[in-house]
């Protein structure tokens, strides 16, 4: 497709910068992030109620030129987008705490279910003594943060009551406070969120983005605790029935987008969100989660820090073949360490040694890279 139609666009078109490409120590090149990488060059997409109507590429330095001929609500976007692009995320303050979260690496969030029925370990951790000592472990192994979840929000799960929610994940909270480690509640109700808070939790994990419950957005404004905003398409029951999107990538990055200008209008700051595009919650099988992967930088543009969430998934069973979900961690290690080099900030992983390492690696292979550009 020709400029011209970026040139050409009405003030309806929203534009999107998609990176297309990157490279180490070229000084043509936008910085990515503070990865070290550097985006050498973007798709320019526009769209208008789901259509596209561009589709250009584009190296980094011929985007710059073109800038002052594009229409000056364009102009304005895209140089939104390359900002946000080039800023690395400031580390994550932690309310009433001496507590960081530095993304001079990628961070690990670790799993803990402490329900009957979650899809790979439903049931191991229901005692709170057992979920407790299995926290501990996932500590020992390296983990930045323990994600602690109530009810389960696996395809075709029933709802939890939320009084026997917060029964649940509130004494693994209250055991684990000496232990020196983040913890999230993973939770779509308010009233869960409120007691975990209470007990000692440090940040708000809600697979509907603070859409769910009616009282979500007061609560978590009201917690001064960082938020993680994950996109879902209907809800665990139904979610996998038909999921749909006109453009998978582009549809998430609107939803996101929106749910960031919500919570703000909400009383909640930018600084304190995380986005994660919600690999298997209403997504089609291999296509929408695989795009949504290779398409993970896009997520960078809203200028937040991005969480992956892929282990032990459905999808990575569609492609390898393993049917026992707790059989998938090698597939689970393959998207973690691609969602790293797209510059993920945080991993949510059940297999934390073993992700660890395999980030390790990875962060090794980047360094070398870098340090090779620069001589």
């Amino acid at each position: 497709m020709s400029i011209e139609l970026l040139k050409n666009l009405s003030g309806g078109a929203r534009v999107y910068l998609v990176p297309a490409g990157f490279v180490y120590g070229d000084e043509n090149a936008c910085p990515f992030a503070g990865t070290g990488m550097m985006i050498a060059g973007f798709r320019v997409i526009a769209r208008e109620e789901g259509s596209k109507l561009c589709d250009i590429r584009l190296s980094y330095s011929d985007l710059k030129d073109t800038l002052p001929a594009l229409p000056e609500y364009v102009a304005v976007e895209v140089t939104k987008q390359l900002r946000n692009y080039q800023t690395p995320r400031a580390p994550l303050q932690i309310p009433n705490s001496d507590k960081t979260l530095a993304y001079t690496r990628p961070r690990i969030m670790g799993v803990l279910n402490v329900t009957p029925d979650s899809f790979s370990d439903g049931g191991k951790f229901i005692d709170p003594d057992a979920a407790v000592r299995h926290a501990r472990k996932l500590i020992a192994e390296g983990a930045d943060i323990i994600d602690i979840g109530g009810e389960s929000t696996r395809p075709g799960a029933n709802p939890v009551w939320e009084g026997e929610e917060a029964d649940r994940v509130v004494p693994v909270i209250e055991a684990l406070q000496a232990d020196g480690v983040l913890l999230s509640i993973d939770t779509r109700h308010s009233f869960v969120m409120e007691k975990a808070i209470d007990a000692g939790a440090h940040i708000i994990n809600d697979v509907t983005a603070l859409s769910y419950d009616g009282e979500s957005l007061r609560v978590a404004a009201k917690s001064g605790a960082p938020i993680i905003l994950m996109h879902s398409q209907g809800d665990p029951k139904t979610m996998q029935d038909n999921p749909t999107y006109a453009d998978t990538l582009l549809d998430v990055y609107d939803y996101l987008e929106e749910r960031v200008r919500i919570c703000e209008h909400a009383g909640i700051d930018r600084s304190r969100l995380i986005l994660d595009p919600g690999i298997g919650f209403g997504k089609r099988m291999v296509q929408d989660n695989i795009a949504l992967i290779n398409g993970l930088p896009l997520l960078h543009a809203l200028g937040l820090p991005i969480l992956f969430g892929a282990s032990r998934k459905s999808f990575i069973g569609a492609i390898s073949g393993e049917e026992d979900a707790s059989k998938r961690m090698p597939g689970s290690l393959a998207a973690a360490m691609k969602a790293s080099e797209l510059g993920a900030q945080i991993v949510r992983v059940h297999d934390v040694a073993e992700t660890k390492q395999a980030l390790a690696m990875v962060q090794a292979f980047k360094d070398a890279a870098i340090l090779d550009a620069m001589n």
